[in-house]
């Protein structure tokens, strides 16, 4: 293992996910940041709520592919044996990074979003069955209730729960870090939660549930 080009793919990671894609397109676009306006979230969603669909999917799918480059980095740069566990934990960490990129972007100030899409991307790059299997959680929820809040959550938690029950891996790293995203992301959604209890969380689109 090449130690050098494992902090280079480190940092490289972290920069990619510091690309502040709703910042920028909102700016680009629209002339307004993204930060000022509706949840005052500089992600996918609420690009759509204050810009609409066709700047927020761009938007979405850039940051999930920031995540899916920053973890497949390593693989492409033969880090590590492929497949093996020293090549697994380099992928976490370097996903990790752009995960980390995405919520404290130092292009924007360090006020990012909170990283849904790109730990998607990272997540897909190390399961990728697994990860579109969640995806079909998170799809579900999301037509049920129209809260994408509610979906994220749900994708986060049946990560660990899938990848314990259904999908099987060695790697206790691996194990260890599908639990700490299920956490993630509960506890960068907890202002969404306590709008929850008040009944004050917002849909995306109008679902079948009350």
């Amino acid at each position: 293992m090449n130690i050098p080009f494992v902090i280079v793919s480190v940092l490289a990671g972290y920069l990619l996910g510091s690309i502040s894609t709703a910042v920028w397109a909102g700016k680009l676009f629209h002339g307004i940041d993204v930060r000022e306006h509706g949840s005052g979230n500089a992600g996918a969603t609420n690009v759509i709520r204050v810009l609409g669909w066709w700047t927020g999917i761009p938007v979405m799918l850039i940051d999930v592919c920031k995540g899916f480059l920053a973890a497949f980095l390593p693989v492409i740069l033969h880090l590590a044996d492929a497949g093996s566990n020293t090549m697994i934990i380099i992928q976490i960490i370097c996903g990790a990074a752009a995960i980390l990129g995405h919520l404290f972007p130092v292009y924007t100030g360090f006020r990012g979003g909170k990283g849904v899409a790109t730990t998607v991307g990272t997540l897909l790059a190390l399961h990728p069955l697994l990860t579109l299997s969640c995806l079909g959680v998170f799809l579900v929820v999301f037509i049920l209730f129209g809260i994408v809040s509610v979906s994220s959550m749900s994708f986060g938690v049946a990560f660990p729960v899938f990848l314990f029950t259904v999908f099987h891996t060695d790697s206790i790293v691996f194990k260890v870090f599908s639990v700490l995203i299920a956490i993630a992301l509960i506890v960068t959604h907890r202002e969404n939660i306590g709008r929850l209890l008040r009944g004050e969380e917002k849909k995306l689109i109008r679902g079948k549930g009350k």
